[in-house]
């Protein structure tokens, strides 16, 4: 395939990420590998020479918008036929068959287990000029570490597992992610030192279930023994986590938090239901009441901090009574905020296969319930803090305007100031709270 190089001017490549931070991470890793065979990254879609969609299919609507979004780019390739064009990540290490026979113009599809195989497979389609697919079932082992683009200056994702092992009955993660693999705890460090090296100040480590972190290795460490190994790299101000399963979050985790300088106070804890039978049905393992005991241990040990959750409405056989029971749960937790969604039918899951789909107009009524409870308890939760001084991670000007700045709180807490003195992104500053709302605070500079 000839190329913008044969002419002197850089190749481009241009990614368009659906999905969680894992994704987004991915598409990072992917834009550090076409880096070192000379390509550079263009927003400007119709200049590239080569595009990646990694995809998502934890949920139907987002696979629409995905098989939408591919077929938009056949126009592209009409204009420019040695673009290449290319579908990777979960969709494409589920549908890896149907992708291809429905969409012609696509060039390369790549799984989930081959996304360090990039620079090899692009020089295959290079040289063939034949579509590629690369797919495996399973990953054998851990997939070497690659290059990384990172999208911003200020926080950055770690990796430090891939796949889950959990198998809840209505996600489609473990059969497109594979079995947990563990990365070498050393690696993990040396990828954090290197990040404040050069001048992030904030990461996250990134797992399926990161309480899962080391039962795969032979290391004999555990997620905690990370946390604390983390905790001693003192050129990175924080460190965030995601994601916990309830069920394995313990009190070795939680002590390692409570004595920590850089462990953000923000628990992430999907309940997903507050029916002992609806998470039964889900394969969660664990009950409402382990979870609230979880709860207690955790407010207790770390005072002041937050906590945040996940839930699904209208799991087949949802009744109104169990839905009653999650909306009562939700109130005597109090979440400080909490990631609603409407239970979307994945064909391959045991769920999808239950009897007594809820109707959607059931499952859009239960969630509007949902998020209006949810809402009030965020809102009085936030009103708590006006007055108070909050430590905020600067993270640039706000969306809507440059003379508003945009920062994080340790509890991950969103606030907004007027931009007075010389703060730039990346400082630590001190917000007095001046105004709470449902999803934001806001704030002068002391």
């Amino acid at each position: 395939m000839e190329s913008k190089q044969n002419h002197g001017s850089p190749k481009l490549f241009h990614t368009i990420t659906f999905g969680c931070q894992m994704n987004l991470n991915d598409s990072e890793r992917l834009a550090g590998q076409l880096r070192t065979i000379g390509y550079e990254i263009t927003e400007n879609m119709e200049q590239a020479d080569i595009i990646l969609i990694n995809t998502c299919c934890v949920r139907e609507s987002a696979e629409k918008k995905i098989y939408g979004k591919i077929g938009e780019l056949k126009r592209l390739k009409l204009v420019n036929p040695n673009l290449i064009i290319g579908v990777v990540g979960c969709m494409a290490q589920k549908d890896k068959d149907k992708i291809l026979k429905k969409f012609p113009h696509v060039n390369l599809v790549m799984g989930t287990h081959n996304t360090h195989q990039l620079v090899e497979l692009i020089a295959k389609l290079e040289e063939s000029r034949e579509p590629v697919l690369a797919v495996w079932d399973q990953a054998e082992r851990l997939a070497p570490d690659v290059p990384t683009v990172r999208k911003g200056k200020i926080s950055a994702w770690v990796p430090i597992m891939y796949g889950c092992n959990n198998f809840c009955t209505y996600c489609i993660v473990p059969y497109v992610r594979g079995r947990e693999r563990s990365r070498p705890l050393e690696h993990i460090i040396n990828e954090i030192q290197q990040l404040g090296q050069d001048g992030f100040r904030e990461i996250t480590l990134l797992g399926q279930n990161v309480n899962s972190y080391g039962k795969d290795s032979e290391e004999q460490v555990d997620f905690a023994d990370l946390l604390r190994a983390a905790d001693q790299v003192d050129t990175i101000a924080r460190i965030r986590y995601m994601t916990s399963h309830p069920r394995d979050m313990n009190d070795k985790v939680i002590e390692t938090i409570k004595t920590s300088k850089r462990i953000c106070e923000h628990f992430h804890l999907p309940v997903q239901a507050g029916s002992d039978a609806i998470l039964e049905g889900m394969n969660r393992g664990y009950t409402t009441l382990y979870y609230r005991q979880l709860v207690a241990k955790i407010r207790q040990a770390v005072p002041g901090a937050s906590l945040t959750t996940d839930l699904i409405v209208g799991f087949p056989g949802e009744t109104e009574d169990q839905f009653q029971e999650t909306l009562d749960f939700l109130k005597t937790v109090r979440y400080d905020a909490a990631y609603t969604f409407i239970y979307s039918q994945r064909s391959g899951t045991p769920a999808a296969r239950y009897p007594d789909q809820v109707p959607l107009p059931t499952k859009k009524a239960r969630l509007n319930q949902l998020m209006t409870v949810q809402n009030e308890i965020s809102l009085a939760i936030n009103e708590q803090l006006v007055g108070k001084s909050m430590e905020v991670l600067v993270e640039g000007p706000s969306k809507n305007d440059d003379n508003t700045l945009m920062g994080r709180t340790r509890t991950n807490k969103i606030v907004l100031w007027p931009k007075k003195g010389q703060e730039q992104a990346g400082d630590l500053v001190h917000i007095q709270i001046d105004t709470a709302q449902t999803w934001v605070l806001k704030g002068r500079l002391i």
